[in-house]
């Protein structure tokens, strides 16, 4: 198992958090995600380690981008 975290940036009620969660969720090999609207954090727990490009394509695919690390 493994967990990543990103700051998304964007995102400005639940309808945002949603649109994440759901694309990021699609991401081959995810078995968790969760958003913090605050904080703008996402925190992705995996089977195995996932290449983060494909969750930084999730984040834009809903509309957002993700912070530099």
């Amino acid at each position: 198992m493994s967990t990543a975290t990103y700051t998304v940036k964007g995102m400005t009620c639940g309808h945002c958090v949603s649109s994440v969660k759901e694309e990021v969720g699609e991401v081959a090999g995810v078995t968790s995600v969760e958003v913090d609207l605050a904080s703008g954090l996402l925190t992705v727990d995996s089977e195995g380690l996932i290449d983060e490009a494909k969750i930084v394509a999730a984040v834009k695919e809903a509309g957002y981008e993700v912070a530099n690390q």
